[in-house]
């Protein structure tokens, strides 16, 4: 079956996307290949097409476990086998969905960084026939990355099992420097570099100074039509929004990460299906959601980065009409991002300390607890060692991504059961004890597959089918558990933490304080950059992040609110560069009053043109008037 047939019949479309077929036959040819593509650019199509057209199995390596559920759970519906092989899964269906990739009829693997590097899954995959290794969210191999991922290193170790398999690196977000980085850490044999310009020519990016954000919030959603997303950072914020917004008749709610799995899928479900119009959201909310008519995304507070920023914004106008992203901020935003940077780098020490007392708070011996999961929950055990939340929050997240530990929200994982007992033995089984032989006739109608891969269940409608209640059903499958007739791993709702490598003493922590250092650093090197993106008043928005990502060439968007000011003036980009060509050295070397400088500027343009460029950069303070009248250039 060719590319384009591939694509009608799973995903229903008669063409690509530009650039996305030159990626998928370049992988296709067994060139590694990186692909850089905004927000919404369809880069999972890039090694799904090409995993379904070559013979055996694609794996996928992405540290988003959210997603990794959302798109197995896609493929699935299609009528293609995938599995998902993340923290908070037992061992057992760890083993068999790994088994179940070597002599099965599955065609994508999902992994989390941390478990492609584990012994389990390297001695299977020398075993799998691999037709790609899928690289998602690449810049997390870079420690130039805004999300760099120690585990991510090591994925190049995997390559000497599949020495002739091509590797797919793709991300939304790469500088140049990450761009270079990212095929270096992989072992690229080659240069295939496939990038779609980052521009949204139908988005207009908008930055508003404001102290009452919410009467703009207000303006934004009643002025703007169709749906939206407004982000905050604090989970207390999505429910004060959301209400206030109701207050003001418009169709609005929130979600977090610590509402329930129900709670957050009836709360994005009603969002997708335009029941609710405006959904008020950490981060937590967007990844993986396909939504392509949002019509704007609001950021009440300052993301940490350029990066995160570009992502999230990106999330509005995929269908390709107009649409806007709008931030807000205000002086003291200013001051609270620099103190989150700080927060978010507790010292060396203190997240040494926070790795010991999980220890002991799980009271797991040193060399012990590899990949065991707990419950864990943030406030209590932060209250039981008199610590800071927001500190051990940001220590473990570190730890996470040194690949220690994994922290996970409380995800949604159903019940799920597998037989594992063979046909024959199940039916001596049921002859033996009558008293279970309806339950187990039920449970073998209702699901399929369930004697070669765990299989979603919900006690619920089982009881439902059989006449009993929710609570008759979990002990009989409990019981058949117990007797070894089946595997019942109970649905969890807790957030986990897991331990990725056995309890070592704290002082046996491998953390390098110069790297530590460094990447503190480049953190606040980016944390500069999203203040200056926010407080320019002369630069265009668009432009200022395409050139943030190596974009050279960009032009003015002329629809950002910097742009409309300028545009005010009514004269060309050329002009308008023209004349700040000789003002700026002008006035930097020596400040003039206004009569001199007109006399010392050379250039083929009216007086009046050049007088409105002048004021334009008076009224955007990059040039000031001093009390004599001289005009001196602000840097």
């Amino acid at each position: 079956m060719d590319l384009h047939s591939i694509l009608l019949k799973y995903w229903g479309f008669t063409s690509f996307r530009p650039l996305q077929e030159d990626i998928i036959r370049s992988v296709a040819e067994g060139h590694d290949t990186l692909a850089l593509m905004p927000t919404g650019g369809g880069k999972s199509l890039c090694y799904q097409v090409p995993g379904m057209a070559k013979e055996g199995i694609c794996i996928v390596v992405t540290p988003l476990v959210a997603l990794m559920k959302d798109q197995v759970q896609a493929l699935n519906n299609k009528g293609i086998k995938a599995v998902g092989v993340y923290y908070g899964l037992s061992r057992m269906e760890m083993d068999t969905a790994i088994d179940n990739c070597i002599y099965g009829d599955v065609k994508f693997l999902y992994l989390s960084p941390e478990r492609l590097t584990t012994e389990l899954i390297r001695t299977r995959i020398k075993k799998m026939k691999v037709n790609l290794l899928a690289v998602d969210e690449a810049h997390c191999i870079s420690q130039w990355g805004y999300d760099f991922r120690p585990p991510y290193l090591r994925i190049a170790e995997v390559r000497e099992l599949i020495p002739h398999t091509p590797v797919l690196a793709l991300t939304a977000t790469a500088t140049p420097n990450v761009t270079e980085d990212i095929q270096e850490k992989l072992e690229f044999n080659n240069q295939k570099v496939f990038q779609k310009s980052f521009e949204r020519k139908n988005l207009a990016y908008i930055v508003f100074e404001e102290e009452d954000k919410l009467r703009r919030l207000y303006k934004i959603c009643s002025k703007v039509q169709g749906p939206g997303i407004v982000y905050v950072r604090s989970r207390k914020k999505t429910k004060e929004i959301a209400e206030f917004l109701k207050r003001n008749r418009i169709s609005a709610d929130f979600y977090h990460a610590g509402l329930t799995s129900l709670e957050r899928d009836n709360r994005q479900n009603a969002w997708m299906k335009e029941r609710t119009r405006v959904i008020a959201a950490t981060n937590a909310f967007g990844m993986g959601i396909d939504k392509p008519n949002v019509r704007f995304v609001v950021h009440m507070d300052l993301p940490e980065n350029p990066e995160a920023y570009f992502q999230e914004a990106g999330r509005a106008g995929r269908d390709g009409n107009k649409s806007f992203a709008v931030l807000l901020f205000n002086k003291a935003d200013i001051l609270d991002l620099d103190h989150h940077h700080e927060m978010s780098f507790p010292p060396l020490e203190f997240i040494k300390k926070v790795y010991n007392c999980i220890g002991n708070y799980f009271q797991l011996a040193t060399g012990s607890g590899k990949d065991q999961s707990f419950p864990f929950e943030l406030g209590v055990f932060s209250e039981h060692y008199a610590m800071n939340p927001v500190l051990v929050f940001n220590a473990i997240k570190f730890l996470e991504k040194e690949g220690y530990v994994a922290m996970s929200e409380a995800l949604s994982n159903p019940s799920r059961i597998m037989m594992v007992i063979n046909k024959e033995d199940l039916y001596r089984f049921q002859v033996a004890n009558p008293g279970y032989d309806a339950f187990i006739k039920l449970l073998l109608r209702s699901y399929s597959g369930l004697f070669s891969e765990f299989v979603k269940i919900r006690e619920a409608d089982i009881a439902r089918r059989a006449g009993i209640s929710p609570e008759q059903t979990r002990k009989a499958l409990h019981n058949l558990h117990r007797m070894n007739i089946l595997h019942y791993e109970k649905q969890n709702e807790t957030p986990t933490l897991t331990f990725l490598a056995e309890r070592l003493n704290a002082d046996d922590l491998r953390i390098s304080r110069v790297n530590y250092q460094e990447r503190k650093q480049f953190a606040k090197e980016r944390v500069e950059a999203m203040k200056d993106y926010v407080q320019t008043e002369t630069k265009c928005r668009s432009l200022y992040l395409l050139r943030y990502f190596g974009e050279k060439d960009a032009l003015r968007c002329g629809q950002c609110d910097v742009c409309l000011e300028r545009n005010k003036i009514e004269i060309s980009d050329y002009e308008f560069e023209q004349v700040v060509e000789q003002i700026k050295p002008i006035l930097k070397n020596t400040p003039s009053k206004l009569d001199s400088l007109m006399r010392e500027i050379n250039i083929n343009l009216p007086d009046d043109k050049v007088l409105k460029v002048i004021q334009w950069l008076k009224d955007n303070r990059k040039i000031a008037e001093k009390t004599d009248g001289e005009l001196a250039w602000n840097d």
